[in-house]
């Protein structure tokens, strides 16, 4: 076993010891550890600043990444949802599949194990490294942007008993900004995807606001803003194309739960 805490404090270098591929395979075990120290301390921050400094060739990252989109169907809450964040950065550098995003498709909306932090797992975040992973693919040529809008807005809806608390909405709302900056967007595709949260919104329950509509609500909220204002992708601040219409739409879908609110 490689002590991956002296490797951590030793600035990331590659241990020269053992095959780059041996320490990615021993790392992509750790991801499933309960244990966040082992899972998010040491081999996802390990994994995550390799990819990032371009120390994995294409083909490892397309096999890992390939492994990565398999975890969406594990019995593990954190391997399933530590799965997102390496594809994130596998993407980020340039390396896609697109036999990656039907996995993460299905696994997305029908998670419900939704807590963000948990005092025996350490961070899970399911809704948070989701959204960090629609925002990407949001931005890949090769994936069509209306489909990660639907699926953000789709993961919204989805009928849960859970009150996002740890800033998973201005994550995912981060993630559909970043995707509404797409240039091929025609105005149609910029606002009909949020249509079924404007009939959710207009139909409440009589028996009380339910949690998948709070969290509806906060994160359009945190999408106004950065649809206003513009959003940072690395050092550049984008603007949303057919920002009017967007503003515009996303004020008329909260209206209809708060009226006194735009």
């Amino acid at each position: 076993m490689t002590d991956w805490a002296r490797v951590r404090a030793e600035g990331f270098e590659v241990p020269a010891d053992r095959p780059v591929d041996k320490l990615v395979a021993e790392l992509s075990g750790m991801l499933r550890s309960p244990d966040a120290t082992v899972r998010d301390g040491q081999a996802y921050s390990v994994l995550a600043t390799w990819i990032g400094k371009g120390v994995l060739a294409p083909e490892l990252l397309r096999e890992l990444g390939d492994e990565m989109a398999g975890r969406f169907g594990d019995p593990e809450i954190q391997a399933r949802t530590f799965a997102p964040l390496i594809l994130d950065s596998i993407v980020s550098v340039g390396v896609f599949e697109p036999s990656w995003v039907p996995p993460f498709e299905r696994w997305y909306v029908a998670e419900e194990d939704l807590r963000g932090y948990d005092a025996k797992l350490g961070w899970l975040h399911a809704i948070a490294h989701g959204a960090d992973l629609l925002g990407t693919l949001g931005r890949v040529p090769a994936v069509e942007p209306v489909e990660m809008l639907r699926l953000g807005i789709g993961r919204l809806l989805t009928p849960t008993d859970f009150v996002l608390r740890d800033l998973e909405d201005d994550r995912l709302g981060y993630a559909l900004a970043a995707t509404l900056t797409r240039p091929d967007l025609v105005e149609t595709d910029v606002t009909a995807w949020l249509d079924p949260a404007a009939r959710a919104l207009g139909n409440p329950p009589p028996d009380g606001v339910r949690p998948e509509i709070t969290n509806t609500m906060r994160t359009l909220r945190a999408l106004y803003v950065l649809v206003d204002q513009g959003v940072r992708i690395g050092d550049t601040v984008h603007q949303v194309p057919h920002r009017e219409l967007v503003r515009a739409k996303l004020a008329e879908v909260l209206r209809t739960a708060t009226p006194y609110f735009l």
